[in-house]
């Protein structure tokens, strides 16, 4: 079977609108945008897929798995009113399975991530004090040739002095210090437009499991083992 390509095309529309980011040029550009929409949902679609293979997906569908085209200006200085990208996301399925995917397609920007990137209160505090009790289970995921191959290091934003209710000299304190838990892969345009990228992101996808399953762990049973 062949794998799916997105096409240059779904790009070259990006490009555009963002050149030309306003409503009439939108309207007058409407059916050119349903097309590549629909193209692009098709990829997502076939992500999915894949992803049902080894993981539970709640997202019923590729479509279902996009994001809006228009901006929320409410609160913005930016305020023109469309996104110069494709985006989307597959949440994973049951309060046992935490955490989701995420992809991003746009001209110069474009990764593959899973993660946490707002964790409440009650969330963080699970997390750091897992890793307070023992960081050795986080790090030795993180400190894997596939993760160092794929990912690097751990991203997200961090506190620049201990979190409250944990010591500054803590062995772990490099890692209580995240407010973010992200994972995340970077791909160039010429890698994400290739005919090798789909089979490439369905195993990146795979390589995060490990990650989102520690923290699926962590955040669905209290610090003795007992389900939330």
């Amino acid at each position: 079977m062949i794998s799916p390509v997105l096409p240059a095309s779904s790009f070259n529309l990006m490009r555009q609108l963002k050149l030309n980011n306003n409503r009439e040029w939108f309207a007058q550009n409407k059916e050119a945008y349903q097309k590549e929409l629909a193209l692009v949902e098709g990829f997502a679609h076939a992500m999915l897929q894949n992803l049902n293979t080894h993981d539970v997906i709640e997202t019923p569908s590729g479509k279902k798995s996009l994001h809006r085209i228009y901006r929320d200006v409410r609160f913005s200085k930016d305020k023109t009113p469309f996104k110069a990208n494709w985006t989307g996301g597959f949440r994973r399925a049951t309060k046992y399975r935490r955490g989701g995917y995420y992809y991003h397609f746009e001209p110069g920007n474009n990764f593959l991530l899973a993660g946490f990137w707002s964790p409440n209160a009650q969330d963080l505090k699970l997390i750091r004090d897992d890793i307070a009790f023992s960081a050795e289970p986080l790090r030795n995921i993180l400190n894997s040739p596939s993760f160092v191959k794929n990912f690097g290091t751990l991203q997200g934003e961090t506190l620049k002095t201990s979190p409250k209710g944990y010591d500054v000299t803590h062995n772990a304190i490099d890692l209580l210090r995240y407010k973010q838990f992200l994972v995340i892969r970077r791909f160039t345009d010429e890698e994400v437009l290739s005919q090798p990228f789909f089979d490439t992101a369905c195993q990146t996808f795979r390589e995060m499991r490990p990650f989102l399953n520690y923290m699926s762990e962590v955040l669905s049973a209290d610090v003795n083992g007992v389900s939330i």
